[in-house]
């Protein structure tokens, strides 16, 4: 596979790129001649754009003849770098029209070619006969999604690691698996010369350039997502459910309403998977023995939820429930209230600040809430520390060992396995880089702009370290995401909302376990009281709930 930039005469004659992960399958005969049946043969000179980045609603290309080039057409050094060729064969084609959003890469003939183009909605009809051929399209996606994102292949985000602004973009970028180069204006002589080249002040960062040309100044995470197409607009008066929160539970909520015929929409603040989002490897997920990351847990559940018509808002942040004229209202930060008959919350637990001296001045570049490959990046082969005992905290040692040469793990017991699955706990006690502190806290964080060094305390001696480490990760306690709900809903004493028997709602004639004490508002996952903190559990409250959902709405004669 080429990376580097190269004059046309040089592009002309690149060969097929091989394909070592699986991200560039070859189709058999049999699959391209069912695929044929639902799709239009299409010839083309040498040069022709079969999709540009930014472009939306595209289809799948098969290769029936030639090559296609995939590029990245604004390059590290301004130019376009090819990312792949594709011969006789190969599908070209990119997880967005899979997803809805704006394609990263354009793809152009690079030899006369013919190719066999798919359009999205009959995609999923040829794969509805061919399990196989939709698995193998799909995992190609999300590998190549992979790779793009490895290579910057995706938006600029040029700014200061010490800006918040900056920060917020970068995660909200990483959150929602979105390719992209960020550029700190601290270290990158580039970066500063892009901004004098668009007259940008620094007061006007940070910025998102896309396609080499499109500008957006210190624009809102909003603003980013209308960009790539991650918002969509309302186009019902009213929905059948509104589901709010896209973590595991909101995600198995949306697939099995949609598939059942709601007319379903999906809000989150932030971006699809929730938490387990940022899991690199989950490894006791039914179904997965080699493990999946919650990342492609999450991909894969949005292109599911889509294929039945569930359409998806991020970000939309929920800050009421109220109700008017029998319906729930659901008003959000940007725009006008959603309107539905029944609502769905799903907003999970967010974790919990380290207050500690030098927790606000290092938050914004030296202190993060997940583990992903993202993060990983940007701490490469400097050592970490991690504060946590559950699950989420010995996925991220793991998965950041790969890479830092020293993985402080912080808890506050001696019980590895305390709250921690077993296979984890051995697997963080076999790691020759990862170092467990016992009985320990982080007392304070040390340094000027940039983190520099923890102080690691032991609970019961009081003695001190001090810990080389240039990134904190925190994922400590499990704080409920219901300030929105404050008087709308009964909560329990710690904030989480309280459903079934729990609730009260006996008396308003409600029996199920997932609804609450107003009827036809359901919780489900994490954010239920006494409901089991897994990723499993909270898929299957939230299968489960959509039959109380059907039974609400068939007893108010919605359905």
């Amino acid at each position: 596979m080429s990376t580097s930039s190269s004059s046309e005469s040089e592009l002309a004659d690149l060969p097929e790129s091989p394909d070592t992960t699986g991200a560039y399958p070859r189709l058999s005969d049999e699959q391209i001649m069912l695929l044929s049946q639902f799709g239009k043969r299409r010839t083309l000179t040498k040069g022709t754009m079969l999709f540009c980045a930014g472009d939306r609603d595209c289809g799948l290309f098969v290769v029936l003849d030639g090559r296609v080039r995939v590029v990245q057409e604004d390059g590290p050094e301004g130019e376009p770098r090819v990312i792949a060729v594709h011969g006789r064969g190969r599908f070209v084609g990119d997880l967005s029209i899979l997803t809805g959003q704006a394609v990263y890469v354009t793809a152009v003939a690079q030899t006369d070619v013919e190719v066999l183009e798919v359009p999205y909605d009959r995609l999923k009809e040829a794969v509805t006969q061919d399990q196989a051929l939709g698995d193998l399209i799909l995992r190609a996606f999300i590998l190549r999604r992979t790779i793009h994102a490895d290579l910057g292949a995706g938006l600029r985000i040029i700014g200061s690691r010490y800006s918040a602004n900056t920060r917020l973009l970068r995660d909200f970028a990483s959150r929602n698996r979105i390719p992209c180069r960020w550029e700190d204006v601290e270290e990158d002589p580039e970066a500063e010369e892009t901004l004098r080249a668009f007259g940008i002040p620094p007061d006007q960062t940070p910025v998102v350039i896309w396609k080499g040309h499109t500008v957006l100044r210190n624009p809102s995470t909003t603003e980013l997502a209308d960009l790539i197409g991650l918002r969509a607009a309302p186009h019902r008066a009213a929905y059948d459910l509104v589901v709010v929160g896209a973590g595991p539970g909101g995600l198995a909520a949306a697939v099995y309403a949609a598939s059942e015929g709601l007319s379903t929409v999906v809000l989150d603040a932030l971006a699809t998977g929730g938490q387990a989002a940022t899991s690199s490897q989950i490894e006791n997920y039914l179904g997965f023995p080699a493990g999946i990351s919650g990342a492609e847990l999450a991909d894969r559940a949005v292109v599911q939820a889509r294929k039945f018509g569930a359409v998806f808002s991020i970000p939309g942040e929920a800050t009421s429930l109220t109700r008017a004229d029998g319906y729930h209202l659901v008003g959000l930060a940007e725009g006008d209230p959603l309107i539905a008959h029944a609502v769905l919350v799903a907003t999970g637990v967010r974790y919990r600040r380290l207050d500690v001296p030098g927790a606000d001045r290092l938050e914004g570049g030296s202190v993060y809430y997940a583990a992903t490959e993202f993060e990983a990046r940007l701490c490469r082969q400097d050592p970490v520390t991690v504060v946590g005992g559950g699950n989420s905290a010995g996925q991220a040692a793991c998965f950041l060992a790969r890479q830092s040469p020293v993985v402080n793990l912080v808890i506050r017991h001696d019980d590895l396995g305390r709250d921690m699955s077993r296979y984890l706990a051995d697997r963080v006690e076999q790691s020759p880089r990862i170092k467990v502190w016992r009985n320990s806290e982080v007392g304070e964080l040390i340094g000027e702009n940039t983190l520099e060094q923890v102080l690691v305390r032991h609970l019961h001696s009081g003695q001190e370290h001090r810990v080389a480490t240039t990134a904190l990760f925190v994922m400590i306690g499990a704080a409920p995401h219901t300030g929105w709900l404050q008087g709308a809903i009964p909560l329990d004493a710690k904030g989480f909302i309280l459903t079934g028997s729990e609730s009260g709602a006996g008396a308003d004639g409600c029996d199920g376990m997932f609804e609450t004490r107003r009827p036809g508002v359901f919780a489900v996952g994490d954010v239920r009281s006494g409901s089991v903190k897994r990723v499993a559990s909270a898929v299957g409250e939230g299968s489960v709930s959509i039959r109380h959902v059907h039974e609400f709405l068939e007893a108010e004669g919605r359905r």
